[in-house]
This record gives C-alpha cells, sequence and structure tokens, in this order.
C-alpha cells in the first residue's frame, strides 16, 4: 500500500472568515464597528516602562536573614498545628502554677516562644560569624577590627551556650 500523501486534497466545504466585523450579516453591527472610527482617532500615549531598581546589598541581607528566623522558629509548624504561645504546669509543692516556656521531653513538638527563642539564638550566631568576617577587612582601623572580632566572637559563644542549655531543657539528661 503506497504512503499516504501529507497533503490534503481542497475541501470544498465553505470555510467561515477569521475577521469577525465581516462574519455578521447585520448591517447596523457593521456600521457601529466602523463608524466611530472613521473620525475618532485613538491618542498617541507615550508610556514609559517602570524602571525597577535593584534593591540594595543590606537589604536583600536584611530579608534573607529574616526568612532564615522564620524557618528556623518553626513558623510553618506553629501556622499549621496552631500550638500555644506558653505553656503551663503546677507545682507539686505549693499547687500554684507557673509558666513553661520549654516544652519538655518532646523533641518534635514546640511552643511558639521556644521557637522564637532558639531562632533568635541561631540568627545571632549567624550575626556572629558575618561580624567576624567583617573583623577581616584590612581597610578598617585595628579598634573597629577588634570590635567587630569581639562582638562576633562573643555572639557565637553565647547563641552556642544558650543553644545547649535550651537542647539540655528540652531534653533532660541529654549529652551528660
Amino acid at each position: 500500500m503506497p504512503p499516504k500523501s501529507e497533503t490534503q486534497p481542497p475541501s470544498t466545504a465553505i470555510t467561515t472568515p477569521s475577521d469577525p466585523s465581516t462574519a455578521s450579516v447585520d448591517p447596523i453591527l457593521l456600521i457601529l464597528r466602523i463608524l466611530p472610527y472613521s473620525f475618532l482617532r485613538p491618542p498617541r500615549l507615550r508610556l514609559k516602562l517602570p524602571t525597577l531598581t535593584l534593591p540594595s546589598p543590606m537589604t536583600v541581607y536584611a530579608l534573607v536573614l529574616l526568612t532564615y528566623f522564620m524557618v528556623v522558629s518553626g513558623i510553618v509548624y506553629d501556622v499549621i498545628v496552631e500550638p500555644p504561645g506558653i505553656g503551663s504546669t503546677q507545682d507539686r509543692l505549693t499547687g500554684s502554677i507557673r509558666p513553661v516556656v520549654f516544652l519538655p521531653g518532646r523533641v518534635n513538638g514546640q511552643y511558639i516562644i521556644e521557637g522564637l527563642s532558639s531562632g533568635f539564638m541561631f540568627v545571632l550566631g549567624g550575626i556572629g560569624i558575618v561580624l567576624m568576617d567583617l573583623a577581616l577587612d584590612r581597610n578598617r582601623a585595628k579598634s573597629v577590627k577588634v570590635s567587630y572580632a569581639t562582638a562576633g566572637i562573643s555572639s557565637v559563644v553565647l547563641a552556642y551556650v544558650m543553644s545547649m542549655l535550651f537542647i539540655r531543657i528540652k531534653i533532660p539528661g541529654y549529652l551528660y
């Protein structure tokens, strides 16, 4: 059997025109489409495209740092699970209710304040690393470099010590 050719024979069916203005038989519609444009001209608009400027590096850094804080603080968990902001427990000796910031014994659960404080410690450690990097700049005065290095090292040490304290409060007997 011979292969079919890709060209098809012209059909004898009546095709509809592609211009919708000639598709109508109504003369009033045709007049309404043509008449206003015979004496009206569209205005020549000289619109300028808006120019978008790039944000400054500090703005981008602030947005990245804020996003990092929200992610490590567990904002997604807080929105989905809706835990309480702070917990409470009853004191065995006095019977009074005292607030609890960390949800003890549960690694996969948290109060809102617990997530925010842990996220702040992680961000503090990250800022400390950035400050230590700024202390290595050769164009700065020595006193500024020492200040940056001191603030950076103390921020990293404080963030590490507090994060380990948070873990030990959350999981009693961890790393002892």
